[in-house]
């Protein structure tokens, strides 16, 4: 699920910080708990689980209509975390109660999205719609740029356009540009840029625990509004039951609490960066599970993602060495 404070998704070989520049680093020591201030580890799992997200969608489509298997994954992410919050006594209702337009606007905008990706695996392969999806950092580098007026260097900006290329050279393949699937896939990663950038505007002083809570809650919501619309029902059956739980622990609680506690920690143009590396784990995942093999030009976007990070981060590290 593509798949929105305080997460984040990227790749890299060491938990120890050192494959990640100051992009990464920068804001660690904000956080008490050791593991959390971990970015770099917390980045590297991120982008693993991230990457599994349209492979999810489209083993899920198996078993359930889109709009419905969305539900019951963050139905189930919503008990989930409602049952561990609650057996800590966590839950704080007044949040959100004073933050219900807040809550009701990503709610509806995260549901949307997620629909959106659940739908287009119907009609385009996982592998290609997760590239796709990344055309989410350009939406992301324009909210960040243009909205939260977060500044990057002209060095950054070129790494992150030759990433941007990329991402296109992967993508937009012969036959993909205009089907139903791509064009579905963009507007989910539209949807979910926003969303990621109102959670950056208005979200940082949220408790987290109840951010992510209430956000689940809400989405939840907002998809059984959807399938209501649709009157259309489908009885799961046992495996699909097992399924859904998985996806929804994986997908949602564990994908997306690093998300968010990325988010909180990163500028959201560097955050947006560093996700670009998710696809070329989906390749991976994809290579491994499906036994599909990336053209050359899925090889030669993945290289210049790669680059273009590369880049970013080799002018953040070197920007730190100054300031030292």
């Amino acid at each position: 699920m593509p798949p929105t404070d305080d997460l984040l998704s990227v790749d890299g070989r060491s938990a120890s910080g050192y494959t990640f520049p100051a992009m990464v680093q920068q804001d660690s020591a904000k956080t008490a708990p050791s593991v959390l201030q971990n970015i770099p580890l917390v980045v590297t799992i991120l982008l693993l689980l991230d990457s599994l997200h349209f492979v999810f969608a489209r083993l899920l489509r198996i078993y359930l209509p889109p709009v419905q298997a969305a539900l019951f994954v963050l139905g189930f992410a919503t008990v989930e975390t409602a049952v561990f919050l609650a057996w800590r006594r966590e839950i704080q209702l007044n949040v959100l109660r004073q933050n219900m337009w807040f809550f009701a606007t990503i709610g509806l905008l995260v549901a949307a999205a997620t629909s959106l990706s659940f739908t287009s695996v119907r009609y385009v392969d996982a592998g290609t719609a997760s590239m796709l999806a990344q055309t989410s950092i350009l939406f992301a580098l324009v909210f960040g740029l243009f909205w939260l007026r977060e500044k990057l260097h002209q060095v950054e900006l070129v790494g992150a356009g030759v990433a941007l290329i990329g991402i296109f050279v992967i993508s937009f393949q012969p036959g993909d540009v205009l089907r139903l699937g791509s064009l579905l896939v963009l507007a989910s990663s539209f949807l979910y840029a926003l969303h990621a950038a109102v959670v950056k505007r208005y979200g940082q002083e949220i408790d987290f625990a109840n951010f992510f809570l209430f956000r689940v809650g809400s989405t939840s919501f907002f998809l059984l509004l959807f399938l209501a619309g649709q009157g259309s029902w489908q009885q799961p059956s046992g495996v699909a039951w097992l399924v859904l739980l998985l996806v929804a622990t994986v997908d949602v609680v564990c994908s997306r609490v690093l998300y968010y506690l990325a988010l909180r920690r990163l500028q959201m143009s560097h955050h947006a960066i560093l996700l670009t590396l998710s696809p070329v784990i989906a390749v991976l995942w994809s290579l491994l599970l499906f036994r599909e093999v990336p053209t050359w030009q899925g090889f030669l976007g993945g290289t210049a993602v790669l680059l273009g990070v590369i880049i970013v981060n080799w002018w953040r590290q070197r920007m730190a060495t100054r300031n030292l």
